[in-house]
């Protein structure tokens, strides 16, 4: 599956808009890494733990997304957006969407 972020891919001819793909998760830590990183944010520098779990998010974020684009017969991702949120605290939503294209192979 050949994700990108642009509205086109260079070289590929979009054969066919399959339509709007989006998919999402909610993550968070346990209580004892977030008591760290709580006590890291005193200090400052990078949470390392959140950091984490925001990469997690987003694999798991595209990974639900390539899979409803191949339900839908896609061969590609279009416009790849990502966006997060907080949920309340210690818990982030992490949202991917695009356009779902076949593109001639």
């Amino acid at each position: 599956m050949l994700i990108v972020t642009t509205d086109a891919i260079p070289g590929k001819n979009i054969i066919e808009v399959i339509g709007y793909v989006a998919s999402g998760t909610v993550r968070s830590k346990n209580l004892g890494k977030d008591i760290g990183a709580g006590l890291k944010s005193l200090a400052g520098g990078e949470l390392h733990s959140y950091t984490e779990m925001q990469n997690e998010s987003r694999q798991i974020a595209i990974g639900r997304l390539v899979e409803q684009a191949e339900a839908l017969n896609a061969n590609a991702i279009v416009g790849l957006r990502l966006m997060s949120s907080s949920i309340m605290n210690s818990a982030s939503e992490m949202v991917a969407y695009g356009t779902a294209v076949k593109i001639e192979e």
